[in-house]
């Protein structure tokens, strides 16, 4: 079997913030950026320079942005750090509905560190909605019970439950290692996301045939989401060596090779002729 998918990929080696005006308002069914967290990373550029005040002010802006293209079933996730997560939530608030603070354990193995706090080993990621009418599909990310933990929650009762015979609800932690160095799935960026994460994302929030907006679209994990699971995908970087390992990734996931983080995932997929 090959993986087959003709859906529309668009990866753009542009600012998002001069080329929001070009896309239509009222278009997108769902965006997950993953932008600058106003840390210092080094991305080949300026791009994460900015910090404070002067990192809330551009953050603001490009929301204020991209906030117009949400359909009104639309739905936004952003990562971010909990030194802004306070703000950026309130901020985002006066604008749309907040469905849940996710926090993503990076299951970052203890190895001292420092001694003046606790060690900072997650991510913040907020999930906000336009109205109360978003499109939400639980089923696809349902997480199945193991043979052991199913047969201890079986009940005459619950015979024929979604529940116990597809699985449950993914809780608002969601445990899920960082892409360490020898990872599979690792390519040269220094923030790239889980396939596993953004894929929930995608399943969860976007309808089949439906399109995701990626403001910063850094490793493409979004992209490649996007390209295995039949959603059309527009993303911006202006890291142009960025958007060759995206075109390279997307390639990759539209036959096959890549590796399936999730037991669950849903592939288009036909015969080999």
């Amino acid at each position: 079997m090959r993986t087959v998918i003709d859906i529309d990929i668009d990866i753009l080696n542009r600012d998002f913030l001069a080329e929001a005006p070009n896309i239509p308002d009222a278009s997108i069914d769902l965006i997950v950026a993953d932008p600058p967290y106003g840390l210092g990373k080094n991305y080949g550029n300026d791009s994460d320079m900015l910090s404070g005040e002067a990192f809330l002010k551009w953050t603001y802006r490009w929301l204020d942005l991209a906030i117009p293209k949400l359909k009104p079933s639309g739905s936004l996730y952003i990562f971010c750090t909990w030194q802004y997560s306070p703000e950026l939530f309130v901020f985002l608030k006066r604008r749309l509905l907040m469905i849940n603070e996710i926090v993503w354990d990076r299951r970052v193995p203890s190895m001292g560190g420092t001694t003046r706090k606790y060690s900072s080993v997650h991510d913040n990621i907020g999930y906000f909605v336009v109205s109360k009418d978003y499109y939400f599909d639980l089923d696809p990310v349902r997480i199945p019970y193991d043979t052991v933990t199913k047969k201890a929650r079986s009940r005459k009762i619950f015979e024929g439950s979604k529940w116990l015979e597809m699985g449950y609800n993914p809780k608002d932690v969601w445990s899920v290692s960082r892409l360490h160095r020898q990872h599979v799935e690792r390519v040269d960026h220094p923030t790239q996301k889980p396939l596993e994460i953004v894929e929930r994302m995608v399943l969860a929030s976007c309808p089949p045939g439906g399109r995701v907006l990626d403001p910063f679209m850094g490793s493409g994990t979004t992209a490649v989401a996007c390209a295995r699971h039949g959603r059309q995908f527009g993303g911006y970087e202006i890291n142009a060596d960025y958007c060759e390992i995206v075109h390279k990734r997307v390639a990759d996931a539209r036959v096959g090779r890549i590796v399936v983080p999730m037991e669950n995932a849903q592939i288009i997929e036909e015969a080999d002729e």
